[in-house]
């Protein structure tokens, strides 16, 4: 177990703010004892809703005011300028002081991007972090990125992403080769642009498990387990599936409140969708992280409920536990020295 196990919270993120993030701190400290949290935002918010739990937890629970929020649609870079004292960037500026190990956040992305880059750093033989998370597929799940941080990337960006990719996957799943797959419009070697006809060629030369180009239905397979891509491909592919989703279990719902017959079809089936909502459950899924940092930063979703704020610390309690910015440092210091990393 790590010896430092605290992570920040930005209490005041988000959309539902202290009302999902401190339920969910509750249920994290509940569950495991060796973890400590630091609540950022307003101190007087956070300790009337913390109520008697304040005195219950003792030094596990802590508070660090934070006199200003990052709305969720503010400018980047108005937010990284004006309100470096929002929780946003106090609980950031704790990992960077080494107060806390890692920083949850469910606020705005881009601000937090922006925040964690300029405060934490990249490291260093990493020109760009990427934002990572899983998906659900048949193997369980698949970790995919670039989520969105990049845009436009170049085949030494998108190289750089599977290697993180690789290290992180190696680091919490405990895999010794996870295979690496490069998104792409078809598996052929012709096929593809020349950012990741070029990224290809340096993954196939490198220490990762690169097993070619893979299509967006891999994503859902057993296939692969790391899925490299640039932001937008990443951020659509994403927004997809979610709303794939949400559909299909609306669907599914109307389907069977139709009428008596239907209602009763429901009951019968109702173990069987119980498991299917279960496992497919996107809340099992939430937490991204802000892979490439010197130090941890998780992204929540912004409407992320308890359970799924609660399952964002735990993303960050594992990366902790396994050092994974310092995992990936010390493969590209490998590699720097063998001069195969630009």
């Amino acid at each position: 177990m790590h010896q430092n196990l605290t992570i920040a919270l930005d209490a005041m993120g988000g959309d539902h703010g202290p009302g999902v993030v401190i339920p969910a701190a509750l249920d994290c400290i509940e569950r495991n004892p060796s973890l400590k949290l630091i609540l950022v935002g307003d101190e007087g918010i956070i300790r009337t809703r913390l109520g008697s739990s304040l005195e219950r937890w003792g030094d596990r629970i802590s508070l660090h005011h934070a006199s200003q929020v990052v709305e969720m649609h503010e400018l980047p870079s108005k937010a990284l300028r004006g309100k470096k004292d929002s929780s946003m960037r106090v609980a950031i500026d704790l990992v960077k002081h080494g107060a806390a190990s890692a920083c949850v956040s469910a606020g705005n992305t881009g601000a937090l991007m922006a925040t964690a880059k300029f405060v934490l750093k990249t490291i260093p033989g990493i020109d760009r972090p990427a934002i990572i998370a899983t998906v659900p597929s048949k193997g369980g799940h698949t970790y995919v990125l670039d989520l969105g941080a990049n845009v436009e990337c170049t085949a030494e960006h998108l190289y750089q992403f599977a290697i993180m990719g690789h290290e992180l996957v190696c680091a919490v799943e405990d895999k010794t080769a996870p295979r690496v797959g490069l998104l792409n419009v078809g598996e052929e070697e012709i096929k593809g642009n020349e950012q990741v006809k070029q990224a290809a060629r340096l993954l196939a030369d490198s220490h990762v498990n690169f097993i070619g180009f893979v299509e967006g239905n891999d994503i859902f397979s057993d296939n692969v387990d790391i899925v490299v891509t640039d932001g937008f491909v990443g951020n659509v592919a994403l927004k997809t599936l979610e709303g794939l989703a949400k559909m299909i279990g609306l669907s599914l719902k109307a389907g069977f409140e139709k009428n008596i017959w239907t209602r009763l079809a429901g009951l019968a089936a109702l173990p069987v969708l119980k498991a299917f909502k279960q496992q497919y459950d996107p809340r099992r899924y939430n937490g991204a992280s802000l892979v490439g940092l010197t130090g941890i930063v998780i992204k929540s979703h912004g409407n992320a409920d308890r359970l799924a704020f609660a399952n964002a610390i735990n993303i960050a309690v594992k990366e902790v536990e396994k050092a994974v910015p310092g995992r990936i440092g010390e493969r590209l210091t490998e590699r720097l020295s063998e001069g195969k990393f630009a």
